[in-house]
């Protein structure tokens, strides 16, 4: 094209035979980088064939510093190769360096582990809690709270067990609770310690009458507490349910189970169909609650020997390969059209009736 200039490379070169630059401030740039080296010659590619190690991979600046340190016997002022961090701006504006998952902070829901204390918050909640003797480790409680006469009784109970009373901050009790609505209450309880089964197992056949209660996917931690109930109110010797699909003994199940939960032992099985085979082997005669069952529960005449009474999810009810492996499928007679019961209601009326036939 014609013009007073032409463009060679990345230089501007006028008719004249002046160059417009930059000066030499970009001199290193408009300088050529030499041959590409093929992969057998770099030491950081993975077909280098030589036999020196290979170096971390690092940036110009980092390489050079670290040269310039070896040569000066000193430490190089770099971070260690390989060391993922993420830059970020400090309060001050300056860099700041922050390493992988920063601390929550306040005002943001943290991530409990999983065999962790849980919190049990709510005013009401936290003083059934410690009346029942929930086991505890911690009241907190917020600075500026209205004492009520559930908070004063929450802190007088607290104190007579013996559980540490906290005062900490809303902010503070808003992170640990995850946002919940805590109305300034909240009660650290820790991990429930659930019975190994072949122990829940052996103890049960010590006793005169053995039962266990088997749960099928209860899922409700309501649920789950009301059957420990009164699993411990009519006699059982334990409880045992799945590790996965199943509510677990939190706090809302110790709530519900009204301290049930100290008194009666409570495993965990991998697989509950296998669970129920070791049972049989023992002597145990499996029944399992179904609404369509073919033996009345009035009629059970196993309910003298030792038992296994199992008692399925709450909206399907017994699966398939637990009703296949039940002995007995028993169902309750009812006299009005009621479609059927709530899991802890037919499992509370099958254990009470269970209750009555022993002591006969």
């Amino acid at each position: 094209m014609p013009g007073n200039s032409e463009r060679r490379g990345k230089r501007v070169v006028s008719k004249k035979g002046a160059v417009k630059g930059s000066g030499g401030k970009n001199r290193q740039s408009l300088a050529g980088r030499g041959r590409t080296l093929p992969a057998d010659e770099r030491p950081w590619h993975k077909g280098y064939s030589g036999d020196e190690p290979l170096p971390q991979k690092t940036g110009r600046k980092q390489e050079n510093e670290r040269r310039a340190a070896a040569a000066e016997g000193r430490a190089p002022k770099v971070g260690q190769p390989g060391t993922k961090r993420t830059a970020g701006k400090g309060p001050f504006g300056a860099r700041a360096t922050q390493l992988k998952n920063p601390r929550v902070s306040p005002g943001r829901k943290s991530v409990a582990p999983k065999d962790g204390p849980e919190l049990l918050v709510g005013r009401n909640p936290v003083v059934e809690a410690l009346r029942t003797h929930v086991p505890a480790t911690a009241l907190y409680v917020a600075i500026g709270i209205d004492m009520d006469e559930r908070v004063k009784e929450a802190v007088r109970t607290a104190a007579e067990r013996g559980v540490a009373i906290l005062e900490i901050t809303r902010l503070e009790l808003d992170r640990m609770t995850g946002g919940v609505l805590h109305q300034g209450l909240g009660l650290q309880v820790p991990p429930y310690a659930y019975e190994p089964f072949e122990d829940l197992l052996a103890a049960s056949l010590e006793s005169a009458a053995p039962l266990l209660v088997a749960l099928d996917g209860i899922t409700d931690p309501r649920n789950l507490g009301a059957i420990i109930r009164s699993a411990a109110a009519f006699g059982a010797d334990g409880v045992f349910l799945t590790e996965r699909r199943s509510a677990a003994i939190t706090a809302t199940a110790w709530r519900t189970s009204a301290g049930a939960a100290a008194r009666v032992k409570v495993s965990q099985v991998t697989n509950l169909t296998r669970s129920l085979k070791q049972c049989q082997d023992r002597g145990y005669v499996v029944v399992g609650l179904d609404a369509d069952g073919e033996t009345d529960l009035y009629a059970l005449e196993a309910a003298v020997g030792p038992l296994v009474v199992v008692v399925g999810s709450e909206g399907r009810g017994l699966s398939r390969l637990v009703g296949q492996t039940c002995d007995l499928r028993v169902g309750i007679p009812m006299v009005s059209d009621v479609e059927s019961l709530n899991a802890s209601v037919a499992a509370a009326v099958t254990l009470a009736e269970v209750s009555r036939r022993r002591r006969l």
